[in-house]
């Protein structure tokens, strides 16, 4: 039995519509039952029946309604974890519309793969539930997912998102387990599910609706084209301008090509290492290899957010010199962050207790006493300045 319990990146910002749907479907589970006096038990509200997805006679609502009802407590736990376990990511990368475009996109698109396909009456989220996971697998294919399993023993391990969602979930959870198993589960709603979040996230992506960092799903396929035309060109088979096969091997007298030093390459390895250990949270390794990066070319830029991360986790680590050197490189490019003015606390902070600069200190910490609002970080900054004024 795998289980995942965890995934290795955090939202940036509140995922309010991911949180605002698993609201309503936990309240609309509870409208669902009620306490039956007469068996002392727990009883379904018949009349909710017509918002199930009937294949035989569908009516247009349901393709909706179906999505937001749940067979048992089991059933709707199951399907809110995933959401919330997959969908606050996809929710902080698409915002709240696209978000809940995409949810209501995929139940119906599920909705009607069930449809197609059987005659049996369904219900649940978890169509629109698996369109998010797609999503998931195609924004944030090289993230860690942390899975719990238990067979002779219990145990944690890390996999790729890109492996577990889709051998595990996908091939294994809906198409090979179900030739073992007779569970009354919509195991084609769900791999229309797939389809749709898979495929609505490539397409946005391609076009620029989404904007990609350059390890999404559609930034690895590219990368794969690249490599191969570019093999076809090295072994003479392709021609990159006319895009066709070539009729017969061409002979040039001479090929001039920009070939890269091995330094140049070493500096684009080590970038692409540190934006995948950033993407999955993994930032120990992230600032090693940052260090071997500015040790090779002192004046190389990584993206803001890169950069931030790795300069907190220097301060994290108690090495403050390299978290100095990270924030100070931040500021003198990305002097309009809109939070400038607490990495500018967190330098004066750095040079006042850790480092012994009282001049560079007084300098971040007069900056910030300015632009700062919170009160607890402006008493902080005054604190400061104080003792070093004195």
């Amino acid at each position: 039995m795998i289980l995942p319990i965890r995934t290795s990146i955090r939202p940036q910002q509140t995922p309010y519509a991911n949180y605002t749907l698993i609201a309503v479907n936990v309240l609309i589970f509870l409208f669902e039952y009620y306490a039956d006096r007469r068996t002392d038990g727990i009883g379904f509200r018949h009349w909710m029946l017509q918002f199930m997805l009937t294949p035989a006679r569908p009516h247009l609502w349901q393709f909706v309604s179906y999505a937001f009802l749940h067979g048992g407590l089991a059933h709707i736990i199951g399907n809110m974890f995933f959401l919330y376990l997959f969908g606050n990511n996809v929710n902080d990368k698409l915002g709240n519309i696209s978000y809940l475009c995409l949810y209501l996109g995929g139940a119906v698109f599920a909705g009607v793969g069930h449809t197609f396909l059987h005659i049996s009456p369904a219900l649940g989220a978890s169509g629109a539930v698996a369109a998010v996971t797609g999503a998931y697998l195609v924004l944030f294919p090289q993230t860690l997912i942390t899975v719990l399993y238990w067979f002779f023993f219990i145990g944690t391990m890390e996999l790729s998102a890109i492996y577990f969602i889709a051998f595990k979930l996908i091939v294994w959870d809906n198409i090979v387990e179900p030739r073992f198993s007779s569970a009354a589960v919509a195991y084609d709603a769900h791999l229309a599910g797939y389809a749709f979040g898979i495929f609505a996230i490539l397409l946005m992506l391609s076009t620029g609706l989404v904007s990609g960092n350059g390890l999404d799903l559609w930034s690895m396929i590219r990368q794969w084209n690249r490599r191969r035309r570019y093999r076809d060109v090295v072994s003479g088979s392709y021609d990159p301008f006319t895009g066709q096969k070539k009729a017969k091997r061409i002979w040039v007298k001479e090929v001039k090509t920009d070939v890269p030093t091995q330094q140049e390459e070493e500096i684009r390895r080590l970038r692409e290492e540190i934006a995948r250990r950033t993407v999955q949270r993994n930032l120990p390794a992230a600032a090693e290899a940052y260090l071997q990066l500015i040790k090779l070319d002192s004046e190389q830029i990584l993206p803001r957010q890169y950069l931030l991360d790795i300069a907190n986790q220097f301060a994290g680590q108690s090495r403050y010199a390299e978290s100095a050197q990270a924030y100070e490189k931040f500021l003198a490019n990305y002097a309009g962050y809109e939070y400038v003015e607490q990495v500018e606390l967190m330098l004066g902070i750095l040079y006042s207790r850790y480092l012994h600069q009282p001049d560079a200190a007084i300098k971040y910490l007069k900056s910030a006493s300015g632009k700062l609002s919170e009160p607890g970080q402006l008493k902080m900054c005054q604190d400061e300045l104080a003792k070093l004024q004195t």
